[in-house]
């Protein structure tokens, strides 16, 4: 795939096996395949239709993230898209990130290299002095991440939805790293 010009204010990211883009329209047809998996989105949301995404994409592409140099970013391992990872901002100095991928990607340690990849961004670029992160106790897999990215688990929150996922009831698992923790880990 040729690389797509990045937006004004938000370098691509690069890690040894992932080239993460800042996120454009362009890559809305990606996006729409990866939210429409029910797998993907087990732990998230029902599968979304492709109005939905559309609709969800213009926040997704808020300018005022981009001017931060914070927002989403569209993974390519090898030229294929594997996911998105995102940083957006939570309030002065902290911001929360995330990431999903396409069942392809998974176990193969790209959630945690790229999201690596975002942290130091956030850390270094940007100068946050704190990133948080959140998901269902019930997946396991992203707080493995979170785990292995180093970050401490704060607390698990429970919370009310109108259209509550099967595992929702065992709550949010909630996690951050700082700045400080960071650099000590010799990132």
């Amino acid at each position: 795939m040729t690389p797509r010009r990045p937006p004004r204010g938000k370098p691509v990211l690069h890690t040894d096996r992932l080239e993460l883009q800042p996120l454009t329209w362009d890559h809305l047809p990606e996006l729409t395949a990866l939210d429409a998996d029910e797998e993907v989105m087990r732990y998230l949301d029902r599968p979304r239709t492709p109005e939905q995404v559309c609709e969800r994409q213009l926040a997704r592409m808020d300018p005022t993230h981009d001017a931060m140099s914070l927002g989403y970013w569209c993974g390519y391992h090898r030229g294929r898209f594997v996911g998105w990872w995102l940083l957006t901002p939570e309030g002065p100095g902290w911001a929360e990130i995330g990431w999903r991928l396409s069942r392809s990607a998974w176990g193969r340690g790209l959630a945690t290299e790229g999201a690596r990849a975002v942290i130091e961004h956030g850390f270094t670029t940007v100068g946050l002095e704190r990133i948080k992160g959140e998901t269902m106790v019930a997946n396991e897999r992203s707080r493995s991440v979170m785990v292995k990215l180093g970050m401490r688990h704060t607390r698990i929150e429970h919370r009310t939805w109108e259209d509550p996922l099967p595992g929702v009831e065992q709550g949010e698992w909630l996690a951050e790293i700082s700045r400080d923790e960071w650099l000590a880990q010799g990132s």
